[in-house]
């Protein structure tokens, strides 16, 4: 049985830590290690994007992707931990180049996998799959109330992330 309280209280205890990011990485392999546990106390219903927890110094999300969904390139300004549950997970890299954006590489993640990603990553994420993905992800701050950056158009164009934008994605995901 996955308990969520605990994980979020081992989280905190975690995030004080000397090396925060890798003692976040354990707590959330553990918690992935029993996917259908998780899956039970976090159903993967419908897309979603849910606060577990929220602070300065860490924010806790359970997060849904709609089959196919997809996410814009993005900047966090912050390290994150993301593991999958259900699902799978395509994270396309890019960095900076002048004034726009290169692919550097990506990453596939399934159930049981964890990634860290540093506080200068620029991703974007799809569901590649034909199911909810569940998965949980950690940031070390304050997801909703740190300024950052988006991409979106052809080229890419920078622009400051919208929060209500992002949530609306969601919304029209289950709509289909």
């Amino acid at each position: 049985m996955f308990d969520v309280d605990d994980f979020i209280s081992d989280c905190l205890t975690a995030v004080r830590a000397d090396e925060p990011r890798l003692a976040i990485k354990e707590v959330l392999e553990r918690a992935v290690s029993m996917p259908g546990a998780l899956a039970e106390a976090l159903p993967p219903d419908r897309a979603e994007l849910v606060p577990l927890h929220r602070s300065r110094e860490l924010t806790v999300l359970k997060v849904v992707w709609a089959p196919g969904m997809r996410v814009d390139p993005h900047d966090h300004r912050m390290w994150a931990a993301i593991g999958i549950y259900t699902g799978g997970e395509d994270n396309a890299f890019y960095r900076r180049e002048g004034t726009g954006l290169v692919e550097s590489g990506g990453k596939r993640l399934l159930p049981e996998d964890v990634v860290l990603l540093g506080d200068d990553v620029i991703h974007s994420v799809t569901n590649p799959t034909s199911m909810q993905t569940g998965a949980i992800h950690i940031y070390g701050g304050d997801f909703f109330d740190t300024p950052r950056s988006e991409w979106n158009g052809d080229p890419l164009a920078e622009q400051p992330h919208d929060v209500s934008r992002l949530l609306a994605r969601f919304e029209a995901a289950n709509a289909t």
